[in-house]
Parts: structure tokens; C-alpha cells; sequence
């Protein structure tokens, strides 16, 4: 039996939930949520439908030591929630700029989860970046708000390939200063 590996990233608290490594164990809901159409057609990684073992592999590669994206949880046992409500990353793609994808459950969307998360991510800016990047499909315009809420400002128009739609999808790009 294969146990969690002990993931060297910070566990974050937010006033809702914290933000903490994954587990092995959120594999059902990671897969219960992100099968959903939906949710998939919102990113660019998820497929849909979600093949077999495209969490398990999701979860391993968040564990692994070489990993270039930290990934958490929105964890929100401690006030009678989900163990994922959500997920939120940071991909470094320089020494001191980083990446931040999220993706909330459907039954969090619009409660503020995601503006939360991206706010405590922020504040706690764990991986020291001097500036975060982020991109939204341009059909999305909730992801985008949380987004510009948080401080983040409007870069411009590009284009991300969707796995779950198979075809590139117009984006907005956002970026923010961190001091």
C-alpha cells in the first residue's frame, strides 16, 4: 500500500479553510469534482470525461521532489466543509515569477472560496515571487473578477489550448507586483 509522501510546501490558513499539500486521499473528490463538464471545460488540463488514473497521476506529480508546481487543497474540515472545496497552484516559471491556476468545486462557486484562496495565496506569497501571472478563459469572466479583486491587473488577450474542449480558447492575462 503506497502511503502519502511528506510534501515539503507550507500549509496556509485561510478564515475559511486552509490551504495544505494533497492527499492520497482526496483523490475521489478531486475526481467526483473535476469529471464534472463544466469544471473541465474551465481549465486547460482537465480532460473530460476524466480518464482512469489522470488523478492519481495529478496527485504523484504534486508530490514529487522535482516538481516545478506546488499544488493545495482548500481544505475546509475545520469549518464543517469539504476536504476539497477546491484546488490552487503556483507554477514557478522563473526563480521569481510563479503561475496561479485554481479551480473551486460547484457547490463553492460564487461563496467567495476562490477570492479567498488567491487573496491567502497572495499574502502569503510562499514561494517569494516578485510577480504572479494568471490567465482566464475569456468565457469565464467569475475567474477573471477574482482575479482583478485581488489586486491582479489585465495584461492582455492570448490563447490557451482546453484538453476538455480540444481547441485553443481565448484568454485574458493578468499579472500582479509583489514587494
Amino acid at each position: 500500500m503506497m502511503h502519502d509522501k511528506i510534501v515539503n510546501q507550507l500549509v496556509i490558513e485561510a478564515e475559511r479553510f486552509v490551504l495544505r499539500p494533497l492527499r492520497r486521499s482526496d483523490q475521489g473528490m478531486i475526481e467526483h469534482y473535476a469529471g464534472e463538464r463544466d469544471l473541465a471545460r474551465m481549465t486547460t488540463s482537465i480532460p473530460h470525461p476524466l480518464p482512469p488514473g489522470a488523478t492519481e497521476a495529478f496527485i504523484a506529480r504534486s508530490h514529487d521532489e522535482g516538481r516545478s508546481e506546488d499544488v493545495w487543497a482548500m481544505d475546509g474540515t475545520a469549518e464543517g466543509n469539504s476536504e476539497v472545496m477546491g484546488v490552487i497552484s503556483l507554477d514557478r516559471v522563473s526563480e521569481d515569477q510563479a503561475e496561479v491556476g485554481y479551480w473551486v468545486a460547484p457547490p463553492y462557486w460564487n461563496t467567495g472560496v476562490a477570492s479567498e484562496a488567491v487573496r491567502t495565496l497572495i499574502a502569503a506569497n510562499p514561494l517569494g515571487s516578485k510577480t504572479l501571472f494568471a490567465s482566464v478563459f475569456q468565457d469565464n469572466p467569475a475567474s477573471a473578477r477574482v482575479l482583478t479583486n485581488s489586486g491582479f491587473q489585465y495584461l492582455g488577450d492570448a490563447e490557451n489550448f482546453s484538453v476538455a474542449r480540444n481547441a485553443p480558447v481565448p484568454t485574458w492575462t493578468y499579472s500582479l507586483k509583489l514587494d
